[in-house]
């Protein structure tokens, strides 16, 4: 029998959630978009999404492992093909340079409407603490992940306690809401789990590679995906008791102040740990790749690319993410169907 190293399959669940779990997921923004706003479809959805995280982020790490890909450029040209992978991949550069401006709007979003200070402070601060954590390497990107992400799936849950004991909880589960674009709750959880995946890759791929043994890698992915679950549907039970959802940048604070103010400062701190994870996760990815290409010192990419994300941090993070998502969610669906297609024995 294989022996599987127990304590690295929790890490890679921890940065599999801490990578995915990020501006929008955190502070219900991207929930509310792709789901919440649907009712009891939105839940269903939730289910599907976390179906596909469970099986196919786990797949997607086995394979990188088998082919020893160094970052998620290789992988997309073993599922795309060496002509179709390049264009992949500069549509994944696009795709992580602007999740990684919406995380940053995310964290100016906090600093804004939780902090009371200026949005560009939360943008600064946050660049310089991401600089300073990526010189670090991997090992810092475990460590944040391995902090923040057990906090966050207890909050998920003491929210989650609080909302059941709020009047109407079960009918609020129940409703299904009239939206006008309502056929998009039908494609939602397939656009949702492929665009989070697909930038997932950026990290996940590396960190696969560098653990190597496949069970371990199986049972992280398995851990992740079905933690991923429990966040969404513990999070979306939450959110569908709150009047007005959709006006919210950070809806997720909005139900802390008003269901357990005494530890609503603790929950913008994670929600904050929660942002600042996945922009380092994300421009992590981008680094790997860029080395790919040039010899350049991490320190001099690392700004770089933080320069570019800077200025497209002060689009309006609501609006950003409402825009961006979606449209990055169309474009992944092609990733998940080859990932799925792909048998692991082919790696």
């Amino acid at each position: 029998m294989t022996k599987i190293n127990w304590g690295a399959s929790f890490q890679i669940a921890a940065v599999y959630v801490g990578t995915v779990v990020g501006a929008g997921f955190a502070t219900g923004r991207e929930i509310v978009e792709f789901f919440s706003r649907f009712g009891f479809i939105g839940l269903i959805g939730i289910l599907m999404s976390g179906y596909i995280f469970v099986f196919l982020g786990s797949k997607l790490m086995i394979i990188a492992a088998k082919i020893n890909a160094k970052s998620y450029q290789e992988l997309n040209t073993h599922l795309f093909g060496k002509h179709f992978g390049i264009l992949i991949n500069g549509l994944m550069l696009i795709m992580l340079l602007g999740v990684c401006a919406v995380m940053l709007s995310g964290a100016g979003a906090v600093f804004e409407e939780q902090l009371g200070l200026s949005k560009s402070t939360g943008v600064v601060f946050t660049i310089a603490l991401s600089i300073i954590t990526m010189l670090v390497g991997i090992k810092g990107l475990f460590a944040v992940n391995v902090v923040v992400v057990p906090m966050m799936i207890s909050f998920s849950f003491i929210l989650l306690f609080f909302s059941i004991q709020q009047p109407f909880f079960l009918e609020n589960i129940l409703y299904i809401p009239f939206a006008e674009d309502g056929w998009k709750s039908v494609v939602s959880p397939f656009t949702y789990a492929a665009f989070n995946l697909m930038l997932a890759q950026a990290v996940l791929v590396p960190v696969a590679s560098d653990i190597k043994d496949i069970h371990t890698i199986k049972w992280g992915g398995y851990f992740g995906g079905i933690a991923l679950t429990l966040i969404l549907v513990s999070s979306h039970l939450s959110l569908v008791n709150v009047p007005n959802l959709e006006s919210y940048e950070i809806p997720m604070a909005a139900i802390m102040k008003s269901l357990a103010s005494s530890i609503y400062w603790i929950f913008v701190f994670v929600i904050y740990g929660e942002i600042f994870t996945s922009v380092i996760g994300n421009v992590f990815g981008v680094e790997r790749q860029i080395r790919q290409y040039f010899n350049i010192p991490t320190v001099v990419t690392v700004i770089g690319i933080f320069t570019i994300c800077y200025f497209g941090s002060f689009i309006e993070y609501g609006e950003l993410l409402s825009y961006l998502y979606p449209l990055f969610g169309y474009i992944s669906l092609t990733f998940i169907i080859l990932l799925w297609m792909k048998k692991e024995t082919d790696s």
